[in-house]
């Protein structure tokens, strides 16, 4: 039975109030009866709005609809898993249920080829005569299997291996062409197959915004819907930009005559078609139904590799039957691989830990060398401008040692002139100053983008070194609201991380040891770890060895840069960077945060000269001191200490775990390789204690 009839009286369908009696006035009765028309309303407005792209009201008014039904849900305990409410995302799962298809959801022959187009035709024929075909889009998304029982969703389910797959009605139910109820004069039961994708258009930004956050952008949108979908948190899923197109039934109550009749009901029951489907009479009508298509590929708001030729007759499908792997009654006439050349859908700016931009071509996926590519460097704001780049161009795209994607050329002027980089960080909305061809956001670790990274580098191998720690779980972290500077990794506790996805109790311990046993770093790994621009581990350690503490440090880079630039790996350049870096109020709120925590131990300043005149360098890990404590140790007494072995190394010291390519080439230029035990006793033969 229908759900909505627009005959009825429903003051929230058309020309709904936007004011509303408090809730405390409401008796639990007026309640009820409020909160089922607003479910009977909000449903007929996501129809509209979703099938049929003609909603009866505004995006506000909508919303405040919405946020009514869901105010009198909490406060009347009237929740429902049928309530639209549903869309924004229940609590999440700890894994997805295996449950097997009602009916199986076959994978479709198919080929590029138009002979083997017309021998599926000859096949048809022979078996079952003349037939019709309906022609549609060959969606490049993630199909699914929809299950409604009373017209309620019952299950969604993922094509799996075509017999059983994932549960995730809980990720469906958020989405909102997906209807909780069907609409209209619908079937008992019904399962049909439709195709989750994410939108062109929503991808490329949805892609714009994980960039300028400094994640990692999707390959392509199949790539986004399938990560999505697979959520085990249905909010994440609520937040991305997903929609479906029905187009087939798996299994009815009652099943139309043909698969055009079945199609043409969808939109009745709330589930939203492709206008792109064609009834053709022969297959000649379906190839150029193929081409028009082809032609017609770039303008689409969704990825398509090819259209799907299917008998419309329901009895010819039966008697055309299936194969183990497909129906016999369907043929997938494929695409060619788009190669090389595609436009510009936007421009993405990406912020470095340094603060440096860089400009991200957002590409229309294309195929260079066997692999999608959706996005491609620009470089810098003078590349662009010679090249004459801007959104929407065509362009010729090649990868820079088959590894990174770049703009080659532009092919064709879409656009006005070329790309300019923002005058403002699009993180922080600090100003952009220009270093020659490089631009940098001011905002230092104030900015978003460049604390995120700046917490991963603070944790890595040149940083503190905090084992547990990388870009995936900083991402996490932060994502959840756990860490906004890096101060916060000190305020972290064992719960906070056990209640995350992926953290058992063992490894939320060993975090936390990590970062507890982090708090006295010595001076150089502590410097290092700052990110400082243009200071590295060897500079960090020189720095260290000049001036010993780091309250000595900071005081000379404010007020006497000129003091460092005399210092080994500091010229003025570096001297300045490091005054610029310190004078940043945003930097120094950061560096004082982490200060209340962090105790960097000084180190001695005066030198001895047992080891002087040597050269060192260290790979694998040593039993008792770290590389850097052993680096500083050597450095103390007069050597130096690099990190790339050469003719002029004296040493290369190999602790458990070594680096093979400082190994081989420690052999290949005669260079000794002393073992842990026995760098300690080179230290001790030249009256050095290691203790």
């Amino acid at each position: 039975m229908p759900v909505v009839d627009e005959n009825e009286k429903n003051p929230y369908l058309r020309d709904p109030p936007s004011d509303f009696a408090p809730v405390e006035e409401l008796s639990e009765t007026a309640a009820r009866e409020q909160v089922d028309r607003l479910r009977e309303a909000v449903r007929e407005h996501d129809r509209r709005y979703y099938v049929e792209s003609e909603p009866l009201i505004a995006d506000r008014t909508y919303d405040a609809l919405f946020g009514r039904l869901r105010e009198l849900e909490a406060e009347f305990d009237l929740d429902h898993p049928d309530s639209p409410t549903r869309s924004v995302g229940g609590e999440p799962i700890e894994e997805f249920e295996t449950v097997e298809h009602v009916a199986p959801m076959l994978s479709i022959e198919g080929s590029g080829d138009i002979e083997d187009v017309r021998e599926f035709d000859d096949r048809v024929h022979r078996d079952v005569g003349d037939v019709r075909y309906v022609c549609e889009p060959k969606f490049d998304g993630v199909s699914m299997e929809f299950v409604y029982e009373d017209g309620r969703l019952e299950r969604a389910v993922t094509r799996g291996d075509g017999r059983e797959g994932d549960d995730v009605t809980a990720n469906a139910r958020t989405i909102g062409s997906v209807p909780q109820q069907l609409h209209g004069d619908y079937p008992d039961f019904l399962t049909v197959r439709g195709e989750v994708y994410m939108p062109k258009d929503a991808f490329q930004a949805y892609n714009r915004e994980r960039i300028e956050r400094g994640e990692d952008p999707f390959a392509n949108p199949r790539n986004a819907t399938a990560g999505t979908i697979r959520q085990l948190d249905p909010s994440v899923v609520a937040e991305r930009p997903l929609a479906v197109f029905y187009f087939d039934v798996l299994e009815a109550s009652d099943l139309a005559d043909s698969h055009r009749a079945a199609l043409e009901r969808f939109p009745d029951y709330g589930l939203r078609t492709n206008d792109r489907v064609e009834v053709v009479a022969d297959i000649e009508d379906a190839i150029d139904y193929r081409d028009r298509l082809l032609e017609a590929r770039d303008d689409l708001d969704y990825e398509i590799d090819g259209v799907v030729i299917k008998v419309d007759d329901r009895e010819a499908r039966e008697e055309l039957g299936r194969t183990a792997r497909h129906d016999r009654w369907a043929f997938a006439y494929k695409f060619p691989a788009r190669a090389e050349v595609t436009s510009i859908a936007d421009v993405a700016v990406q912020v470095g830990r340094t603060g440096r931009l860089t400009p991200v071509a957002l590409l229309e996926p294309v195929d260079v060398g066997g692999v999608t590519v959706s996005r491609a460097s620009l470089h810098n704001p003078e590349e662009i401008a010679e090249k004459n780049v801007n959104i929407g161009d065509t362009v010729r795209v090649q990868r820079a040692g088959d590894v990174i994607p770049y703009v080659e050329e532009v092919l064709e002027k879409g656009s006005e002139g070329h790309y300019e980089l923002p005058d403002a960080c699009p993180v922080c909305d600090s100003p952009v100053e220009r270093d020659g061809p490089m631009a940098f956001c001011t905002g230092g670790l104030g900015c978003d983008a460049q604390l995120r990274r700046s917490i991963e580098y603070y944790a890595s191998d040149d940083g503190l070194d905090l084992e547990g720690l990388g870009e995936k779980s900083v991402r996490q972290l932060v994502d959840a609201g756990l860490l906004e500077s890096v101060a916060d990794l000190y305020a972290l506790e064992r719960e906070d991380l056990t209640e995350l996805e992926g953290w058992g109790e063992t490894s939320a311990e060993n975090l936390c040891a990590e970062i507890e046993a982090s708090r006295e770093p010595p001076l150089p790994d502590f410097l290092s770890a700052l990110g400082i621009p243009l200071v590295g581990p060897t500079t960090a350690r020189e720095l260290a060895r000049e001036f010993g503490s780091f309250e000595a440090l900071r005081e000379a880079a404010e007020a006497e840069p000129e003091r460092l630039e005399g210092i080994d790996d500091v010229g003025e350049t570096v001297a300045e960077t490091i005054h610029e870096f310190f004078l940043s109020e945003a930097n120094a709120a950061v560096v004082d945060d982490v200060l209340e925590h962090v105790s960097p131990q000084a180190v001695a300043i005066d030198e001895g000269d047992e080891l002087a005149g040597l050269t060192f360098v260290f790979t694998g890990s040593l039993e008792d001191m770290t590389r850097g404590e052993a680096q500083d140790l050597v450095e103390t007494h007069g050597a130096n200490a690099t990190s790339s072995v050469s003719g002029n190394t004296d040493y290369l010291v190999a602790g458990e775990n070594p680096g093979a390519t400082k190994q081989d080439d420690a052999r290949d230029n005669d260079v000794p390789i002393l073992d842990a035990a026995e760098f300690r006793r080179l230290l001790e033969e030249n009256g050095i204690d290691s203790e």
